[in-house]
């Protein structure tokens, strides 16, 4: 009974797990939060904004059959190599399959000292409200 009971407790935090980290910032990402809810994201995609890359580290051929439009995608086993394309002064909003693997990078970013970002967790988000652009055809 008690395994049981421990077993039913690591399957909920496993499952609550991916999406805790949704509006993690950076030192200097704060006014990032605002983007958070889908509708804000997309009044984003709608007015893109120089300074603020939405950036998907999905695999490159996740990224390719759908993501956010507008969106960047540098995958988390290449963002390491890539930092030169990364202004530390960009705004960053991260995304992935569920917030887990944006917050891997951004631990990552942070060590390499960025701290305009925020990790918005699943685009599925966006993608059950507006849908998704293909890179596929």
């Amino acid at each position: 009974m008690r395994e049981l009971l421990l077993l039913s407790i690591l399957v909920m935090c496993a499952a609550l797990l991916p999406g805790c980290y949704e509006g993690y910032t950076g030192n200097d990402g704060a006014m990032l939060k605002q983007y958070l809810e889908p509708a804000k994201l997309k009044e984003l995609v709608d007015k893109p904004r120089k300074d603020i890359w939405i950036v998907d580290v999905r695999p490159a051929g996740a990224f390719k059959e759908g993501h956010i439009p507008t969106a960047k995608n540098f995958p988390s086993g290449e963002i390491m190599e890539r930092l030169g394309e990364i202004p530390k002064t960009q705004y960053l909003i991260m995304t992935c399959e569920t917030g887990g693997r944006a917050q891997l990078v951004i631990r990552k970013l942070e060590k390499a000292g960025y701290t305009r970002f925020m990790n918005w967790g699943a685009n599925s988000r966006y993608f059950k409200v507006y849908g998704s652009v293909s890179d596929t055809k």
